[in-house]
Protein backbone atom coordinates (compact mmCIF):
# COMPACT_ATOMS: atom_id res chain seq x y z
CA UNK A 1 0.00 0.00 0.00
CA UNK A 2 2.81 2.42 0.87
CA UNK A 3 4.68 1.56 -2.34
CA UNK A 4 1.55 2.23 -4.47
CA UNK A 5 1.18 5.59 -2.77
CA UNK A 6 4.80 6.44 -3.52
CA UNK A 7 4.34 5.56 -7.20
CA UNK A 8 1.17 7.63 -7.46
CA UNK A 9 2.87 10.67 -6.00
CA UNK A 10 6.01 10.27 -8.12
CA UNK A 11 8.23 9.69 -5.07
CA UNK A 12 9.30 6.09 -5.87
CA UNK A 13 12.31 7.14 -7.95
CA UNK A 14 13.52 9.45 -5.22
CA UNK A 15 13.28 6.67 -2.65
CA UNK A 16 15.19 4.25 -4.91
CA UNK A 17 17.93 6.82 -5.45
CA UNK A 18 18.17 7.54 -1.73
CA UNK A 19 18.48 3.90 -0.64
CA UNK A 20 22.02 3.25 -1.98
CA UNK A 21 23.25 6.56 -0.60
CA UNK A 22 21.72 5.83 2.82
CA UNK A 23 23.20 2.34 2.82
CA UNK A 24 26.64 3.69 1.99
CA UNK A 25 26.34 6.28 4.75
CA UNK A 26 25.24 3.64 7.29
CA UNK A 27 28.10 1.36 6.25
CA UNK A 28 30.59 4.19 6.59
CA UNK A 29 29.33 5.10 10.07
CA UNK A 30 29.39 1.49 11.20
CA UNK A 31 32.99 1.00 10.17
CA UNK A 32 34.07 4.35 11.60
CA UNK A 33 32.88 3.39 15.05
CA UNK A 34 34.04 -0.19 15.22
CA UNK A 35 37.39 -1.41 16.53
CA UNK A 36 39.57 -3.46 14.21
CA UNK A 37 39.12 -7.06 15.33
CA UNK A 38 41.30 -10.06 14.60
CA UNK A 39 41.16 -13.58 15.99
CA UNK A 40 44.63 -14.82 16.82
CA UNK A 41 46.50 -17.70 18.41
CA UNK A 42 49.88 -18.25 20.01
CA UNK A 43 51.70 -21.11 21.79
CA UNK A 44 51.94 -21.39 25.57
CA UNK A 45 53.85 -23.95 27.67
CA UNK A 46 51.65 -26.69 29.07
CA UNK A 47 52.81 -27.17 32.66
CA UNK A 48 50.40 -30.08 33.10
CA UNK A 49 52.34 -31.99 30.41
CA UNK A 50 55.91 -30.70 30.52
CA UNK A 51 57.59 -30.44 27.15
CA UNK A 52 54.32 -29.81 25.29
CA UNK A 53 52.56 -26.60 24.30
CA UNK A 54 49.00 -25.37 24.15
CA UNK A 55 47.55 -23.21 21.40
CA UNK A 56 45.82 -20.28 23.08
CA UNK A 57 43.22 -18.44 21.03
CA UNK A 58 42.04 -14.89 21.55
CA UNK A 59 40.43 -11.73 20.20
CA UNK A 60 42.65 -8.73 19.53
CA UNK A 61 40.76 -5.44 19.38
CA UNK A 62 42.41 -2.22 18.20
CA UNK A 63 40.75 1.15 18.91
CA UNK A 64 38.64 2.43 16.03
CA UNK A 65 40.72 5.58 15.48
CA UNK A 66 43.92 3.52 15.31
CA UNK A 67 42.72 1.00 12.75
CA UNK A 68 45.33 -1.13 11.05
CA UNK A 69 47.72 1.73 10.47
CA UNK A 70 48.97 1.82 14.06
CA UNK A 71 52.59 0.83 14.29
CA UNK A 72 53.31 1.67 10.66
CA UNK A 73 54.68 5.16 11.02
CA UNK A 74 52.18 5.88 13.80
CA UNK A 75 52.52 5.88 17.57
CA UNK A 76 52.22 2.38 18.96
CA UNK A 77 49.30 1.55 21.22
CA UNK A 78 49.16 0.53 24.87
CA UNK A 79 47.27 -2.70 25.44
CA UNK A 80 45.45 -4.64 28.17
CA UNK A 81 45.26 -8.43 28.38
CA UNK A 82 41.81 -9.54 29.64
CA UNK A 83 41.51 -12.84 31.53
CA UNK A 84 38.22 -14.63 32.23
CA UNK A 85 36.98 -16.34 35.38
CA UNK A 86 36.30 -19.99 36.20
CA UNK A 87 33.12 -20.10 34.10
CA UNK A 88 35.05 -19.02 31.00
CA UNK A 89 34.59 -16.03 28.73
CA UNK A 90 31.41 -14.06 29.44
CA UNK A 91 30.01 -10.53 29.17
CA UNK A 92 32.65 -9.01 31.43
CA UNK A 93 35.41 -9.16 28.84
CA UNK A 94 33.45 -7.28 26.18
CA UNK A 95 32.15 -4.80 28.77
CA UNK A 96 35.66 -3.66 29.67
CA UNK A 97 37.03 -4.13 26.16
CA UNK A 98 34.60 -1.56 24.75
CA UNK A 99 35.55 1.12 27.28
CA UNK A 100 39.28 0.48 26.99
CA UNK A 101 39.12 0.63 23.20
CA UNK A 102 37.17 3.89 23.39
CA UNK A 103 40.00 5.29 25.53
CA UNK A 104 42.56 4.39 22.86
CA UNK A 105 43.82 1.18 24.50
CA UNK A 106 44.04 -2.07 22.55
CA UNK A 107 42.77 -5.26 24.20
CA UNK A 108 43.43 -8.97 23.91
CA UNK A 109 40.91 -11.38 25.40
CA UNK A 110 42.20 -14.93 25.56
CA UNK A 111 40.46 -18.23 26.22
CA UNK A 112 42.49 -20.23 28.74
CA UNK A 113 39.91 -23.02 28.84
CA UNK A 114 39.41 -23.82 25.15
CA UNK A 115 42.99 -25.01 24.71
CA UNK A 116 42.64 -27.33 27.73
CA UNK A 117 39.27 -28.78 26.75
CA UNK A 118 37.61 -27.20 29.79
CA UNK A 119 33.84 -26.81 29.31
CA UNK A 120 32.66 -26.35 32.91
CA UNK A 121 34.11 -24.64 35.96
CA UNK A 122 34.63 -27.95 37.76
CA UNK A 123 37.11 -28.97 35.03
CA UNK A 124 39.37 -25.95 35.59
CA UNK A 125 43.08 -26.61 36.22
CA UNK A 126 44.09 -27.86 39.66
CA UNK A 127 46.16 -24.77 40.48
CA UNK A 128 46.28 -21.15 39.25
CA UNK A 129 49.99 -21.44 38.46
CA UNK A 130 49.18 -23.79 35.57
CA UNK A 131 47.72 -20.87 33.63
CA UNK A 132 50.38 -18.28 34.43
CA UNK A 133 52.35 -19.12 31.26
CA UNK A 134 49.30 -18.12 29.21
CA UNK A 135 49.48 -14.54 30.50
CA UNK A 136 53.19 -14.18 29.83
CA UNK A 137 52.90 -15.87 26.43
CA UNK A 138 50.17 -13.36 25.59
CA UNK A 139 52.49 -10.56 26.71
CA UNK A 140 55.22 -11.89 24.39
CA UNK A 141 52.69 -12.12 21.56
CA UNK A 142 51.55 -8.53 22.05
CA UNK A 143 55.15 -7.30 22.22
CA UNK A 144 55.82 -8.57 18.68
CA UNK A 145 52.71 -6.97 17.17
CA UNK A 146 53.63 -3.89 15.09
CA UNK A 147 50.63 -1.96 16.46
CA UNK A 148 51.44 -2.54 20.16
CA UNK A 149 54.01 -0.97 22.46
CA UNK A 150 55.25 -4.05 24.33
CA UNK A 151 56.50 -1.92 27.22
CA UNK A 152 52.99 -0.56 27.87
CA UNK A 153 50.88 -3.67 28.43
CA UNK A 154 48.60 -4.16 31.43
CA UNK A 155 46.52 -7.10 32.58
CA UNK A 156 42.93 -7.25 33.87
CA UNK A 157 41.49 -10.44 35.33
CA UNK A 158 38.21 -11.61 36.87
CA UNK A 159 38.21 -14.17 39.72
CA UNK A 160 40.47 -16.95 38.31
CA UNK A 161 41.82 -14.36 35.89
CA UNK A 162 42.28 -12.03 38.86
CA UNK A 163 44.48 -14.67 40.46
CA UNK A 164 46.57 -14.74 37.28
CA UNK A 165 46.79 -10.94 37.21
CA UNK A 166 48.05 -10.87 40.81
CA UNK A 167 50.43 -13.76 40.20
CA UNK A 168 51.95 -11.96 37.24
CA UNK A 169 52.93 -9.14 39.63
CA UNK A 170 55.00 -11.51 41.81
CA UNK A 171 58.71 -11.69 40.93
CA UNK A 172 58.78 -15.46 41.47
CA UNK A 173 56.34 -16.10 38.60
CA UNK A 174 57.47 -13.24 36.39
CA UNK A 175 60.98 -14.63 36.61
CA UNK A 176 59.87 -18.16 35.89
CA UNK A 177 57.51 -17.46 33.00
CA UNK A 178 58.14 -13.92 31.79
CA UNK A 179 61.34 -14.35 29.81
CA UNK A 180 62.47 -10.92 31.02
CA UNK A 181 59.10 -9.27 30.33
CA UNK A 182 56.73 -7.90 32.97
CA UNK A 183 53.35 -6.20 32.83
CA UNK A 184 53.28 -2.46 33.40
CA UNK A 185 50.05 -2.47 35.46
CA UNK A 186 47.68 -5.02 37.00
CA UNK A 187 43.98 -5.02 37.85
CA UNK A 188 42.53 -7.96 39.76
CA UNK A 189 38.80 -8.25 40.33
CA UNK A 190 37.83 -10.39 43.35
CA UNK A 191 41.01 -12.58 43.26
CA UNK A 192 40.23 -14.76 46.33
CA UNK A 193 42.51 -12.69 48.52
CA UNK A 194 42.43 -14.90 51.63
CA UNK A 195 44.25 -17.68 49.74
CA UNK A 196 47.42 -15.68 49.04
CA UNK A 197 50.39 -16.65 51.23
CA UNK A 198 48.00 -18.95 53.12
CA UNK A 199 50.39 -21.69 54.21
CA UNK A 200 47.85 -23.42 56.45
CA UNK A 201 45.25 -23.74 53.70
CA UNK A 202 47.73 -25.06 51.15
CA UNK A 203 49.14 -27.58 53.64
CA UNK A 204 45.76 -29.35 53.53
CA UNK A 205 46.36 -29.79 49.79
CA UNK A 206 49.95 -30.99 50.28
CA UNK A 207 51.39 -27.99 48.50
CA UNK A 208 52.73 -24.52 49.26
CA UNK A 209 51.68 -21.01 48.21
CA UNK A 210 54.71 -20.81 45.89
CA UNK A 211 53.90 -24.12 44.19
CA UNK A 212 50.16 -23.47 43.95
CA UNK A 213 50.63 -20.00 42.50
CA UNK A 214 49.53 -17.81 45.40
CA UNK A 215 52.80 -16.50 46.78
CA UNK A 216 52.69 -12.71 46.89
CA UNK A 217 55.71 -11.34 48.70
CA UNK A 218 58.19 -9.71 46.31
CA UNK A 219 56.42 -7.70 43.64
CA UNK A 220 57.73 -6.46 40.31
CA UNK A 221 56.99 -2.85 41.28
CA UNK A 222 54.17 -2.36 38.76
CA UNK A 223 51.03 -0.77 40.26
CA UNK A 224 48.24 -3.17 41.25
CA UNK A 225 44.56 -2.31 41.74
CA UNK A 226 42.27 -4.83 43.44
CA UNK A 227 38.48 -4.43 43.21
CA UNK A 228 36.28 -6.42 45.58
CA UNK A 229 32.68 -6.46 46.81
CA UNK A 230 31.80 -6.22 50.49
CA UNK A 231 29.57 -9.31 50.12
CA UNK A 232 32.05 -11.48 48.22
CA UNK A 233 31.39 -15.12 49.16
CA UNK A 234 34.99 -16.25 48.69
CA UNK A 235 36.59 -13.77 51.07
CA UNK A 236 33.47 -13.13 53.20
CA UNK A 237 33.86 -9.44 52.47
CA UNK A 238 36.65 -7.09 51.47
CA UNK A 239 38.83 -7.28 54.61
CA UNK A 240 41.06 -10.05 53.23
CA UNK A 241 41.95 -7.95 50.19
CA UNK A 242 42.67 -4.94 52.36
CA UNK A 243 44.93 -7.09 54.55
CA UNK A 244 46.74 -8.56 51.54
CA UNK A 245 47.40 -5.10 50.13
CA UNK A 246 48.66 -3.83 53.49
CA UNK A 247 51.04 -6.77 53.91
CA UNK A 248 52.42 -6.39 50.37
CA UNK A 249 52.76 -2.63 50.58
CA UNK A 250 54.91 -2.86 53.70
CA UNK A 251 57.89 -4.00 51.65
CA UNK A 252 56.93 -3.17 48.06
CA UNK A 253 56.65 0.58 47.90
CA UNK A 254 52.89 1.00 48.38
CA UNK A 255 52.06 -0.11 44.85
CA UNK A 256 48.81 -1.90 45.78
CA UNK A 257 45.41 -0.19 46.11
CA UNK A 258 42.00 -1.65 46.89
CA UNK A 259 38.53 -0.44 45.91
CA UNK A 260 35.68 -1.96 47.93
CA UNK A 261 32.10 -1.89 46.60
CA UNK A 262 29.39 -1.77 49.30
CA UNK A 263 26.85 -4.57 49.07
CA UNK A 264 28.45 -6.04 45.94
CA UNK A 265 28.76 -9.80 45.55
CA UNK A 266 31.40 -11.78 43.72
CA UNK A 267 31.22 -10.86 40.03
CA UNK A 268 28.93 -7.86 40.50
CA UNK A 269 30.17 -6.48 37.16
CA UNK A 270 28.99 -9.59 35.29
CA UNK A 271 25.91 -7.94 33.78
CA UNK A 272 24.06 -11.14 33.10
CA UNK A 273 21.26 -12.94 34.93
CA UNK A 274 22.14 -13.76 38.56
CA UNK A 275 23.59 -17.19 39.26
CA UNK A 276 24.69 -19.32 42.17
CA UNK A 277 27.62 -21.73 41.99
CA UNK A 278 29.42 -23.92 44.49
CA UNK A 279 33.18 -23.85 44.97
CA UNK A 280 35.42 -25.52 47.55
CA UNK A 281 37.48 -22.32 47.79
CA UNK A 282 34.49 -20.17 48.76
CA UNK A 283 33.79 -19.11 52.36
CA UNK A 284 37.54 -18.83 52.98
CA UNK A 285 38.05 -22.49 52.14
CA UNK A 286 35.61 -23.85 54.72
CA UNK A 287 35.11 -26.99 52.59
CA UNK A 288 38.59 -28.19 53.56
CA UNK A 289 37.49 -28.16 57.21
CA UNK A 290 33.85 -29.25 56.91
CA UNK A 291 33.52 -31.20 53.67
CA UNK A 292 30.48 -29.07 52.75
CA UNK A 293 30.63 -27.17 49.46
CA UNK A 294 29.81 -23.47 50.06
CA UNK A 295 27.86 -21.44 47.52
CA UNK A 296 28.79 -18.23 45.72
CA UNK A 297 26.25 -15.63 44.65
CA UNK A 298 26.74 -13.62 41.46
CA UNK A 299 24.34 -10.67 41.59
CA UNK A 300 24.75 -8.01 38.90
CA UNK A 301 24.96 -4.42 40.09
CA UNK A 302 24.83 -2.17 37.04
CA UNK A 303 25.56 1.10 38.81
CA UNK A 304 28.66 -0.22 40.54
CA UNK A 305 29.72 -2.09 37.41
CA UNK A 306 29.86 1.21 35.51
CA UNK A 307 31.86 2.73 38.37
CA UNK A 308 34.28 -0.20 38.43
CA UNK A 309 34.76 0.01 34.67
CA UNK A 310 35.42 3.74 34.84
CA UNK A 311 38.06 3.18 37.52
CA UNK A 312 39.73 0.47 35.44
CA UNK A 313 39.95 2.72 32.39
CA UNK A 314 41.33 5.65 34.40
CA UNK A 315 43.87 3.38 36.09
CA UNK A 316 45.21 2.06 32.81
CA UNK A 317 45.18 5.51 31.21
CA UNK A 318 47.41 6.74 34.04
CA UNK A 319 49.71 3.73 34.22
CA UNK A 320 50.13 2.85 30.55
Amino acid sequence: MVWNWLKSTGRAAAVLLALPAQAAQDDSLAHARQPALSFISFPSPNLAAPGTTLTIQGKLSLPAHAGRGAGHGHRKLPAVLILHGSAGIDARGDFYEAALNAAGIATLQIDMWQARGVTTAVQRPNAPVLTYPDAFSALAYLAQRPEIDGTRVGVLGFSWGGLVSLGAAERLYAGRFGGGRTFKAHVAHYPVCYAWNNTALLATLNTTPAQFGVQWLNLTGAPVMIQIGSRDDYDKGSAACQALAQSANASNGNVVSVNSYPGATHGWDRLMVPMTVTDPYADQGSYFRTGVLPSVQFTPDAEQAWLARSRVVRFFERQL
